[in-house]
């Protein structure tokens, strides 16, 4: 019964791919979400208007461009809600998970979402949104209906999106400043650091829902999908984008929701694991803007971890063609214990996270067990599993509190 609802909804989920209706970035004038850059979103509702000065914070629009032509939306919280100027301000860099965007951050009210509470204790935050995503889909020279524009996995957002957006970062503060990753956020930052990236202009990293390996994940969604290889049969129809939020998709998961009989949150469950701590009022805030688009290619790298359960660059399946983009005939791997040991790292993981799976994230930590004894602060919440780092009612107390006093620590 099981496999038979997951086949169903990655069924309704791919559907959603092949009929997406994307949001562009256009450089014409229209009334709102102006950029540093002079760019101007199509509808007028960047993630300044319509997240964070609704909820009376000051917002700023930027955007910053990687090496390989990306431009990347990202948005600065220089202030907390009093206003109050005083006193040095870190800079904090919030980077979201999978099919996520940097709404992720503030989805909550005021004051239960990361990005407002970092504002109102002292830190200057700059939120990050990956490339695809709603709001940052510009480019140099291509568009989104362009094959090209989707060739990429997560290893370029480990060569190009991080470095862009931190140096971006670090040169608008004058400082080096923290770091803090959920989901693919930690998988990007990891890799990263295993191969001694940006880690000159950074404090310190705290890493929600922490992935390195997904070898052992138990979600039903994930597994299925990789072991069907569904994200190649995208690729075989020619589906470069995977976008999830089609517009049937996303009124079916509305109609469904509105239905007092029916708890939203359980259709998170399927994927995520069993989250503790969700309202059906955050749920439907999510759905209102998430998911959102990535390569499918990205899509398959993560499958390719879920098969082998290593942790590696994306493998072309042919010996000729990995030699040409890596030197030799299969993907190297991005090496844990290679990770500085004494930067300090914050790790916080659930017990019913089905991403995060327990096993794996000991697998990192045994990898990590060289880390300086006071560099490396680990948090384990039994209750919580992937969705609740991001969403749940009690993150707060939970988990958000103890990251602040890790970070006024660094």
């Amino acid at each position: 019964m099981l496999v038979n609802f997951v086949t169903v909804l990655l069924v309704i989920l791919f559907c959603g791919s092949a009929v997406e209706s994307r949001t562009k970035v256009l450089s014409a004038p229209s009334r709102g979400g102006v950029s540093r850059s002079g760019l101007v979103y199509a509808d007028g509702d960047g993630i300044c208007k319509s997240m964070v000065e609704t909820r009376n914070y000051p917002c700023e629009e930027h955007t910053v461009t990687t090496e390989d032509g990306y431009i990347l939306s990202m948005q600065r919280i220089p202030l907390g809600r009093s206003g109050e100027r005083s006193g040095d301000r870190p800079p904090v860099l919030l980077q979201h998970g999978l099919l996520m965007d940097g709404i992720t951050w503030l989805l909550s009210p005021p004051e239960q979402s990361l990005a407002l509470l970092l504002a109102d204790n002292g830190f200057d935050v700059w939120i990050g949104n990956t490339r695809g995503t709603k709001y940052s889909q510009g480019h140099t020279s291509l568009t989104p209906d362009d094959d090209a524009y989707w060739d990429w996995s997560w290893d370029q957002l480990v060569a190009y999106d991080l470095p862009a957006t931190v140096k971006y970062v670090h040169d608008q503060a004058g400082q080096k400043t923290h770091y803090v990753g959920h989901s693919l956020g930690t998988l990007v930052a990891l890799a990263a650091f295993s191969q001694d990236q940006v880690m000159n202009m950074m404090r310190s990293a705290a890493l929600l829902s922490p992935i390195a390996y997904v070898g052992q994940l138990t979600s039903p969604l994930a597994r299925i999908a990789a072991d069907k290889f569904l994200a190649e049969t995208l690729r075989w129809l020619g589906l470069h984008e995977f976008n999830p939020r089609g517009e049937a998709v996303i009124e079916l998961l509305k109609t469904i929701c509105s239905n007092p009989r029916i708890d939203c949150t359980n259709l998170l469950t399927s994927f995520t694991g069993q989250n503790c701590c969700l309202n059906s009022s955050v749920v439907d805030v999510f759905l209102e803007h998430e998911p959102q688009p990535t390569a499918t290619k990205n899509m398959i790298h993560i499958s390719q971890m879920v098969r082998s359960g290593t942790i590696r660059m994306y493998d072309y399946e042919d010996e000729e063609e990995n030699r040409r983009h890596y030197g030799q005939p299969t993907p190297p791997d991005y090496d844990m214990k290679s990770i500085r040991n004494d930067f300090p790292l914050y790790l916080s993981n659930g017990g019913a996270d089905a991403l995060s799976d327990v096993k794996d994230v000991e697998l990192l930590l045994s990898n990590l067990q060289g880390h300086e004894g006071d560099k490396l602060v680990t948090q384990y919440r039994p209750e919580y599993a992937h969705a609740d780092y991001v969403m749940a009612d009690n993150a707060k107390e939970a988990v958000y509190d103890p990251l602040i006093a890790f970070l006024r620590l660094q």
